[in-house]
C-alpha cells in the first residue's frame, strides 16, 4: 500500500512537472511571438496600408529638417524621437503602433505640421532607434510619453501640445490620459485603439489562430511579468480614460479587422472627459486617413481647435 502511495505520487509530480514545463513553454512562446521585441512580429502585425510611405518617408528624411532627440526613461533607456520644429506654441506628439517606428507617422506628422503644429515624433520603447527589448502594448510607453512631454515643456513652458496615436500608438496615448497631466497638454485623438492589450491578444487568438485564449494569455502574462515587469490585463485603455479630465477624439474604421472597430465604442463609453468619436466608412486598420483624407483631417482639426489657441 505504502508503494503504491509512492508510485501514486511520483506519477503525480512528474504529470505536475510536466505540466507546469509545458506552459512555461507556451507562455514563452507566446511572448517571444508578441512581445519580444527582438523576434519578428509578421505573424501577427497589422497589415497597414503603405500607399505613401515613400513621400512620407521623403518629408521626414529629405524635406522636414528633423532633428534627433534622446532623453533617458525612467528606467535608463535611451528613447529617440524625431522632431521638427518652427516658430509656435503648439506641439503633436505623433506615435506609431505595434512592430511600426516613428518613421512611419511621417505622413500624419506632416499634417500637423502644416496646421502650424511643431511635432515630435517617437520611436517608443523595443521600436526604430529606441531601446528596449519588449514591447510595452502602451502601458510602460505611457510614462515615455509623459517623459516626451515633459520635454518639451522645459523647452517651451508655453507649449500647448496634443497626442496623436495610432493602433498600439492609440491605445499608449489613451493610457497616458489616466495619468495626472500637466495642464499642457490640451487634447488626445486616438486613431483604433484597442480596450487593453489582453482584450486584443485574446481577439487575435480567438479569431484568427481559433484557440481558446484565455491559458495561453494566463501563462504568457507570468512571463510578461517576469521579463517586461507588467501586466497584460494592467495595459487597460479602458480603465485610464475613465479617470482621463483630457478632451479624447476617437477614431475607427468600420471594417477593421485587426482591432475591432466594437471597442470604440466600449472606450467613448468609459470616458467621463469631453468626447468626441468619428466612423470612417469603409475604414480598415491605421488607414483610415488615406481612405478619407478630407474628413479625418477636418474632423480632427475642428476638435483641436476647441482646445488649442490658434
Amino acid at each position: 500500500m505504502k508503494r503504491f502511495k509512492k508510485i501514486t505520487i511520483s506519477i503525480f509530480i512528474v504529470l505536475l512537472t510536466l505540466f507546469i514545463g509545458g506552459s512555461s513553454l507556451v507562455g514563452v512562446l507566446f511572448y517571444n511571438l508578441a512581445l519580444n521585441a527582438n523576434y519578428s512580429k509578421d505573424i501577427i502585425y497589422a497589415e497597414y496600408n503603405d500607399e505613401n510611405l515613400n513621400d512620407a518617408q521623403k518629408w521626414l528624411e529629405e524635406k522636414s529638417n528633423y532633428s534627433d532627440k534622446y532623453i533617458e526613461s525612467y528606467d535608463k533607456l535611451q528613447l529617440h524621437s524625431y522632431v521638427v520644429s518652427q516658430n509656435s506654441n503648439k506641439w503633436a506628439i505623433v506615435v506609431h503602433g505595434y512592430g511600426g517606428s516613428g518613421k512611419l507617422m511621417s505622413d500624419k506628422s506632416k499634417y500637423f505640421y502644416d496646421m502650424g503644429y511643431n511635432v515630435l515624433i517617437p520611436d517608443l520603447r523595443g521600436h526604430g532607434k529606441s531601446e528596449g527589448d519588449y514591447i510595452g502594448m502602451g502601458w510602460k510607453d505611457r510614462l515615455d510619453i509623459i517623459s516626451w512631454i515633459n520635454f518639451i515643456i522645459k523647452e517651451n513652458p508655453n507649449a500647448e501640445i496634443v497626442l496623436h496615436g495610432t493602433s498600439m500608438g492609440a491605445a499608449t496615448v489613451l493610457m497616458t490620459s489616466g495619468e495626472n497631466l500637466p495642464s499642457n497638454v490640451k487634447a488626445i485623438v486616438a486613431d483604433c485603439a484597442y480596450t487593453s492589450a489582453w482584450d486584443e491578444f485574446s481577439y487575435q487568438l480567438e479569431t484568427y489562430l481559433k484557440v481558446p485564449s484565455s491559458y495561453i494569455l494566463n501563462v504568457t502574462n507570468m512571463v510578461t511579468k517576469l521579463k517586461a515587469g507588467y501586466s497584460l490585463k494592467e495595459a487597460s485603455a479602458l480603465e485610464c480614460v475613465k479617470k482621463a479630465t483630457v478632451p479624447i477624439l476617437y477614431i475607427h474604421g468600420d471594417k477593421d479587422k485587426f482591432v475591432p472597430y466594437s471597442m470604440m465604442d466600449k472606450l467613448y463609453d468609459a470616458t467621463n472627459s469631453p468626447k468626441e468619436k468619428l466612423t470612417i466608412e469603409g475604414g480598415e486598420h491605421a488607414n483610415s486617413d488615406l481612405v478619407s483624407p478630407f474628413l479625418y483631417w477636418l474632423t480632427v482639426e475642428d476638435f483641436l481647435n476647441q482646445y488649442v489657441t490658434q
